[in-house]
This record gives C-alpha cells, sequence and structure tokens, in this order.
C-alpha cells in the first residue's frame, strides 16, 4: 500500500484591521491558499497582542489606523514580544509616508489597499520568506536616499519630519478630534497631547492653530 503523503503545514496568519469587511475578504482570499490559512482576527491592538500570544502565527498583516491604538505601535509591539513573526502593512495611507516608518518599526513590507487584491498573498509570501516588500516606486526612492541621489525633503514643511506619535496626532487633529479625545485614544495626558502639538506646528511651520488644522485636514483628505 502506498504510504500517504504528510499534510504540508499552512503558515498562520493574523489579519489586524478595524473595518470587519477588509477583514472578512481578506480571510477568504487567504484561506483559499494551500499553503496560508487565518489564524485569528483582530480590530485593536489589546485584541492584536492577545491573540498573538494564543496561536503564534507566522505573519500578522496590519492596517495602520484600527480601533484604538494605532498600527506602528503595534509593529513595535509585537516585534518586542515576538521576535520571529513577519509583519506586513496593508493599507490606505499613503506608502510614501508610511513605508520607512513601518520598516523601522520592524515590519517587513507595506503594500496599499489600492493595489490588486491578488498582490496582498504575494506580499505575505514575500514577507513570510524574510524578503521586503515594497512598490517598485518606494523602492527606487529608498535606494536613491541610500546612495544619495533621492529627492532632498523641504526640511520646513514635509509631513515625514514627524515622529509616529506625533503623525498619529496629526492625523486625530485633521479627523476633527479635540485634545481630549486625543488624550483618551492614545492613553496620555491632554497636556502630553498639547506638547505634540507644538512640536507639530514648529516642524511644519504653521504660524496658528487654525492654519495647523487646515493643514491636517488636507492631509486626512489627501489620505483617504
Amino acid at each position: 500500500m502506498a504510504k500517504k503523503r504528510k499534510k504540508a503545514k499552512r503558515a498562520k496568519v493574523l489579519i489586524v484591521d478595524d473595518h470587519p469587511a477588509v477583514r472578512e475578504a481578506l480571510a477568504l482570499r487567504v484561506n483559499r491558499q494551500n499553503d496560508l490559512e487565518v489564524c485569528g482576527e483582530a480590530e485593536d491592538t489589546g485584541d492584536a497582542m492577545r491573540i498573538a500570544v494564543e496561536t503564534q502565527p507566522d505573519v500578522a498583516v496590519v492596517d495602520i489606523s484600527l480601533k484604538t491604538g494605532n498600527g506602528l505601535d503595534l509593529i513595535k509591539r509585537l516585534k518586542a514580544r515576538h521576535a520571529a513573526l513577519r509583519m506586513l502593512v496593508w493599507s490606505m495611507h499613503s506608502e510614501s509616508l508610511y513605508a520607512e516608518r513601518t520598516l523601522r518599526a520592524g515590519a517587513l513590507g507595506y503594500i496599499t489597499k489600492e493595489q490588486a487584491t491578488d498582490q496582498i498573498v504575494v506580499a505575505i509570501r514575500q514577507v513570510l520568506a524574510g524578503r521586503v516588500f515594497l512598490s517598485p516606486a518606494m523602492t527606487e526612492k529608498i535606494l536613491g536616499r541610500v546612495v544619495g541621489e533621492g529627492g532632498k525633503i523641504d526640511e520646513r514643511q514635509s509631513e515625514d519630519r514627524l515622529s509616529d506619535r506625533e503623525i498619529e496626532v496629526f492625523q486625530a487633529i485633521g479627523r476633527g478630534k479635540n485634545t481630549t479625545q486625543i488624550a483618551a485614544d492614545m492613553h496620555v495626558s491632554p497636556k502630553t497631547v498639547e506638547t505634540y502639538r507644538v512640536r507639530i506646528k514648529e516642524k511644519l511651520g504653521c504660524a496658528t492653530l487654525h492654519e495647523l488644522i487646515q493643514r491636517a485636514v488636507q492631509w486626512v483628505d489627501r489620505e483617504r
């Protein structure tokens, strides 16, 4: 009698996104693959950390904007707790602003939700293999900076100058949230949020709070 072939082990995928429909669609696509399976879904950082401990995923697909918390902070926390975990960001936010931030945080790739959905599986497999996944344009931009041929950033006005936490505050301002709401979302004091706000104004060259709010609203509109 011929020996029964041992079923190949499927890599476990954790999906972290605040939109149930997005999680469901991605889970269906992932579970159709012979080498991948979804081991858990989360909508915020707390659930993601708990599920990661319970299921020990091989790769996490993380959005930047979550129900509570921030995708960049989550990536840092997951990396500190699960060093072998591969991470991929799949988001609506601009790759030009967030790709390098996610790589610095500990992820291996960035793909926008505007890209063809079949590319997400390619990206997951590439990240699982320990290789960086970025769009050709973003790869060229980063390599250009490394070899000194990239375009210079306007140091006075570019959002690239903002830290990860400052970007989080800037984004919240653009969504119309006040200091108290931002502080609650970030689990910090209102005074800390005000400090971030002052730093953002200085880095972006905004003379007034009104100018800062306008800039933040315009930026959020571009990111949608």
